[in-house]
This record gives structure tokens, C-alpha cells and sequence, in this order.
């Protein structure tokens, strides 16, 4: 790139920086009080759960309550903690290959209209088919864990590759038409311009892949009929359903339901870790 096109960029990052506006602290009263309505709201709820199977004797193995649960998950946690170490190693492993190839490939597909148009269709197709589907298919030919990791990659996959994709392409024309005019290279102007442009989008793309690849790991292990010691939750579900086991089975599901919480606010916490100083969504007004 040229003394001149360096200039340019270097006029761009500093009105950008000089353009960028803090964003306003959040009074400490506000962050105490956006935490302590869904904690109230949650802990209503549960005080719902347990005054109605307690008033109405509802059996235990129709529908535990709440201490019956807590019991659970304290005597059943050497069963439930090494099907949710499971559980968590096919869920992560799947949404960083799926990160990993979702961006690459939307790279790819950026750079070039004619594999766009060629590899785009197939990516879709993956994407429609229903994951219970494909399972018993790739049982054929893998194992169970490799189906598993497969069912939940293809599943967060799309999303972050639409995402980037969207994302790349929805860069302003005059940016792309100064760093042309600046004589930037076609690889200087995707690291320098469209992907800190897509940023926002494959923040998107990630939010919406975490919570996708930890179902498409439950169904697809459901599809699979995995069993035994390497299985994961989705198995201690069923099987504390058909042994009528209600404590255990609203155990791994609090479980679940914990991790996929906890997913979603990994991923919001990157995206705003990452967005937070530049972008719109992310920067808080001043009212």
C-alpha cells in the first residue's frame, strides 16, 4: 500500500477514534435493579412451583418440587456432572469449528461470486434439513460422538456464516471506493475495512450459534440413542423419564437450561466487550 493510501487510513482510524463517544457509566442504583428484577422474578416463580405441588400433593414422581430437585442434583451429581461434561465438550467444540469455518467460508464466498453461487445452495440445504434426520445417517458411516459433533456443528454453522457474509457485503460503497482510491490491495481492504465492519453481524451470528449448537446436541442425541457411560444429558433425560426418576430428569434439566443461560451470556459479554466502544448497539444513550 502506498506512503499516500497509509495517510488515508491513518485519517480514517483517527476520525473514527476521534468520532467514537464514550459510553455513559450506568448509575449504580440502575445495574442493582436490572439484576435484582429477574432474580425476584425467578425466585417468585419457583415459590409458585413449590406452594402448588405442596397445596395440591401433586406426587413426586408426576412433579417434584423445587427441594426435591435440589436434593437431586446433590445425590445424582456423580451421574449428572460427566454427562454435562459431555454435554458441554460436543457443544463448544462444535460452535469453534463452526466459528472457525463459518468465517472462513464466508470469506471465500465474499472474495469470489462464482463460488458464492456454487457452495451457497449447499450450504442451505445443510441448513433445512432437520439435524434428526441426518443423525441416523451418519451413524452409518461414524461414530457416535462424531455424529453428535457433526449434528451440532451443521447446525450453528449457518447462522454464522449468513451472519459474516451479510456482514462483509454491507460495507458503505465510499469506504470501499477510498480505499480503492488509495490503491489498497483486495486483502488489505478485507482486514482493514470489511471485517472490522462485519463485527457487529458475527457478533449476531455468534450469539445465535452458541444457543443452537447446544440443542443440536441434545437432539441429535436423542436421534442417536446414545447410551452409557460417555453419554451425555440428553440421555440422563431419557432415562430418568422411562424410570419415572421426575427429580433427576428436572435436574439435568435445570442443567441444560444453566448452560444455554450461560452461553447466551458468554457470547453477549464478548459482543459487548467487542462492540461496546464504537458501535451503536452497544453504546448506551445518554437520556
Amino acid at each position: 500500500m502506498s506512503r499516500a493510501a497509509d495517510t488515508g487510513a491513518g485519517r480514517l482510524s483517527g476520525a473514527g477514534a476521534d468520532s467514537a463517544v464514550a459510553a455513559p457509566a450506568r448509575p449504580a442504583g440502575e445495574v442493582a435493579l436490572r439484576i435484582a428484577v429477574p432474580v425476584l422474578m425467578l425466585a417468585l416463580a419457583v415459590l409458585a412451583w413449590h406452594l402448588f405441588v405442596t397445596l395440591s400433593q401433586v406426587p413426586r414422581y408426576i412433579l417434584p418440587s423445587p427441594a426435591d430437585v435440589a436434593v437431586s442434583l446433590w445425590t445424582d451429581w456423580a451421574i449428572l456432572w460427566p454427562a454435562l461434561l459431555v454435554t458441554l465438550r460436543i457443544t463448544f467444540l462444535a460452535l469453534l469449528l463452526a466459528l472457525v469455518g463459518g468465517t472462513a467460508l464466508a470469506i471465500v464466498l465474499v472474495r469470489s461470486r462464482w463460488i458464492e453461487l456454487a457452495l451457497f445452495p449447499f450450504a442451505v440445504i445443510l441448513q433445512v434439513t432437520p439435524v434428526i434426520a441426518v443423525a441416523p445417517l451418519l451413524l452409518i458411516y461414524t461414530d457416535t460422538q462424531t455424529t453428535l459433533l457433526t449434528c451440532s456443528f451443521l447446525v450453528a454453522f449457518f447462522p454464522i456464516l449468513a451472519n459474516m457474509v451479510a456482514g462483509l457485503k454491507s460495507v458503505d460503497h465510499n469506504l470501499l471506493d477510498l480505499f480503492d482510491l488509495h490503491g489498497a490491495s483486495r486483502w488489505q481492504t478485507l482486514a482493514y475495512l470489511q471485517v472490522p465492519a462485519a463485527l457487529p453481524y458475527f457478533m449476531a451470528g455468534l450469539r445465535i450459534g452458541g444457543g443452537l449448537a447446544l440443542i443440536a446436541s441434545v437432539v441429535a442425541e436423542f436421534a442417536a440413542g446414545s447410551a452409557g457411560q460417555g453419554a451425555g444429558l440428553a440421555f440422563r433425560l431419557l432415562e430418568s423419564g422411562y424410570r419415572l426418576n421426575m427429580p433427576r430428569l428436572f435436574a439435568a434439566l435445570i442443567l441444560l437450561t444453566g448452560t444455554g443461560v450461560a452461553i447466551f451470556g458468554l457470547t453477549s459479554l464478548v459482543s459487548w466487550l467487542a462492540l461496546r466502544r464504537w458501535h451503536e448497539s452497544a453504546v448506551r444513550r445518554d437520556r
